[in-house]
């Protein structure tokens, strides 16, 4: 596992115009931690939303009529 002290070691030994490098370098690691928020599980509370259509459509009535709405 690496410390901390390494990696300030490293960093004082790196030259000037490396800098900058390194700034964008970390920046983007910090924003990709961030961005990977926990997934969830997906809920399905959607389900049985179309029950009251039941008597009125079969599956493929009905997969032909969402095809009509898009």
């Amino acid at each position: 596992m690496i410390n901390r002290k390494e990696v300030y070691t490293k960093i004082n030994h790196l030259p000037n115009e490396l800098m900058p490098t390194l700034l964008a370098y970390l920046d983007f690691l910090l924003n990709q931690h961030v961005q990977n928020p926990q997934k969830t599980p997906p809920t399905f509370n959607w389900e049985g939303g179309l029950s009251e259509l039941k008597s009125e459509y079969d599956g493929v009535s009905l997969q032909k009529k969402s095809l009509e709405w898009r």
